[in-house]
């Protein structure tokens, strides 16, 4: 009994010390004299889906790639599961995964072949490489496809494949940057339900950038609306209806970005 009492505050301990997986304090990306992300500040709780809603050209895949190391900020403070992302990029990378809107696959390795090859540039213990890259691809459904070729997989097969990809390493927080794009509707509802599942049991972060608002109502536990580099607001989906006083998150969504057509 003592035991157990002494396990849960132990977890409550943990629990109450945990840092936050994102914090963006201040981030600005400018080009030359045209401002693209826009002095944002927001914070992603641990084990949390977050959600970058907005239209094209809203500075959404721009922050994603900041984030995830790959552009360099013009100003501000990031921090990616307590590491710096201009200081400590490489703690930032062995601790995401990243799902990028283009198919990054090698077409012409087999399914095993991109998982193993992942793996070996994350460093997993070689002898953990075959179990977990077989137990991920059983997960997507996709055990039987692995000695197969990438380039006779559908786009929804490819993109089940990169989820699991991106998981070989066990990251913390994963990113995902318009995911379903050109997805059916049933491979869609398989990617969110793998998702939300890898949320609930394993406390994964997950970022996403989306201008799809179904997407965004279904999947996020918080939302943030980004227009043109700025956040326009944050919340749960209930909060943003409530603070824009309008029944949908579409009506919310336009309230807040406008009627404007973007390119």
């Amino acid at each position: 009994m003592k035991q157990k009492i002494k396990l849960h505050i132990i977890s409550l301990i943990k629990r109450l010390d945990k840092v936050n997986a994102i914090e963006v304090d201040s981030l600005t990306k400018q080009y030359k004299k045209f401002t693209v992300v826009d002095d944002i500040t927001f914070n992603v709780n641990e084990g949390e889906i977050f959600a970058f809603l907005g239209p094209n050209g809203a500075g959404k895949t721009t922050s994603l790639k900041i984030l995830t190391t790959i552009l360099q900020p013009t100003s501000g403070n990031i921090k990616v599961n307590g590491y710096d992302v201009l200081h400590k990029k490489n703690d930032v990378r062995k601790s995401i995964g990243v799902i990028f809107q283009s198919n990054s696959l090698d077409e012409k390795l087999t399914a095993y072949e991109n998982m193993e090859y992942h793996a070996v540039l994350y460093k997993v213990p070689k002898k953990e490489i075959k179990g977990r890259v077989n137990k991920l691809l059983e997960n997507v459904e996709l055990l039987d496809r692995k000695d197969d070729l990438i380039k006779t997989f559908s786009g929804g097969m490819k993109r089940r494949i990169e989820i699991a990809r991106g998981l070989i390493h066990t990251p913390q927080v994963l990113f995902l940057d318009e995911p379903t794009i050109g997805l059916d509707a049933h491979t869609r509802a398989f990617l969110w339900e793998y998702i939300r599942n890898l949320k609930d049991n394993n406390n994964l972060t997950v970022f996403l950038t989306t201008h799809n608002l179904d997407e965004a109502e279904k999947i996020a536990d918080r939302i943030a609306i980004i227009d043109k580099g700025k956040i326009q607001t944050i919340g749960t989906f209930e909060q943003i209806k409530e603070m824009t006083g309008v029944d949908t998150l579409e009506q919310a969504f336009l309230k807040l970005t406008g009627h404007e057509i973007r390119r």
